[in-house]
């Protein structure tokens, strides 16, 4: 698939996520927060474009080489968006969608057919070496993102800890894996993407038709976080916080989510409601991300 017409893709899916209203408890194009507004993700989808770019180029090259899909050095190139971000943004607006999309990206310019992307985004992963693990660990550090650090065995912010993944062969997958117990993108990225292939992605590409793009992203992100509670919202507040967030976003879509108007009333409220109480569900917008990428590549691609 062409590298390009990839890149292009991932731009549009960090755009829409970001643009979708009113997105429950995230920036949101009538919503800011104080530390970072809709324009800074707006600039981070874009200035992402090169990186992702070459990660489609590379996983084109090597297509045909399993052996080879090492020379990707995902971890390089999503170190390159990060520090780009951080130069045009200076603030951690897109490290889960970075992390997200570049894997799809490489498994898009592997695959000649839409059939072999969730598979090819397993053989990215399981390609993945120790210097992609250590330079994963620098981009969660440029852009000062926290998750990781509370629980794995190695800290992401201990200087031992990334001589230890070179000296022990531990590469990003297996970090990941590491992390998957209790961050679900990590979870994502070492079991071929469950939530974005079987739940966003569907969700995303039967509602759009009849209901337009808009409400295709927040029905996608309701479903996400009913299914899945945030896990950054469990990081900063409980797993009990989150599981109810989960089940107040099960409640809005029992009355018809962004596709009634009694949801859409539901929906304003819970918005305002998740923000006074300062409750973000960051890992379902990188997930709905994802999703949209996926939903796109399935439409335009292929």
């Amino acid at each position: 698939m062409n590298p390009e017409l990839i890149a292009k893709i991932a731009q549009i899916a960090s755009v829409l996520e970001v643009s979708g209203h009113p997105k429950p408890g995230n920036v949101h194009r009538t919503q800011d927060f104080d530390d970072m507004v809709f324009e800074d993700f707006l600039i981070s989808g874009v200035v992402i474009g090169d990186s992702i770019k070459k990660a489609a180029e590379r996983g084109q090259m090597y297509r045909n080489d399993t052996g080879s899909l090492k020379k990707i050095r995902l971890g390089e190139i999503i170190k390159e968006a990060i520090i780009e971000t951080d130069k045009w943004i200076g603030n951690n607006t897109n490290l889960g969608i970075v992390l997200l999309l570049t894997p799809l990206a490489a498994a898009a310019g592997m695959s000649e057919d839409f059939t072999y992307l969730r598979e090819n985004v397993g053989k990215v992963m399981d390609a993945t070496t120790p210097g992609d693990a250590v330079n994963f660990y620098d981009a969660i550090n440029i852009a000062d993102a926290g998750g990781m650090d509370n629980h794995a065995e190695l800290d992401v912010a201990d200087v031992e800890a990334r001589d230890r993944l070179i000296k022990e062969n531990i590469n990003m997958y297996e970090v990941l894996d590491m992390s998957s117990k209790w961050d679900l993108l990590s979870y994502e990225l070492t079991n071929l993407m469950p939530v974005t292939f079987e739940t966003g992605f569907p969700t995303f590409r039967s509602v759009k038709p009849e209901y337009g793009i808009n409400k295709a992203i927040i029905q996608t992100f309701l479903t996400i976080l009913s299914e899945n509670p945030d896990t950054l919202i469990s990081r900063k507040y409980g797993n009990d916080i989150a599981r109810m967030v989960s089940a107040d976003a099960d409640s809005i879509l029992q009355n018809g989510g962004a596709l009634s108007s009694v949801g859409l009333d539901l929906i304003i409220e819970f918005d305002k409601q998740l923000v006074r109480n300062k409750l973000n569900p960051g890992t379902t917008a990188d997930l709905t991300a994802s999703s949209i990428m996926v939903a796109y590549l399935n439409e335009f691609g292929f």
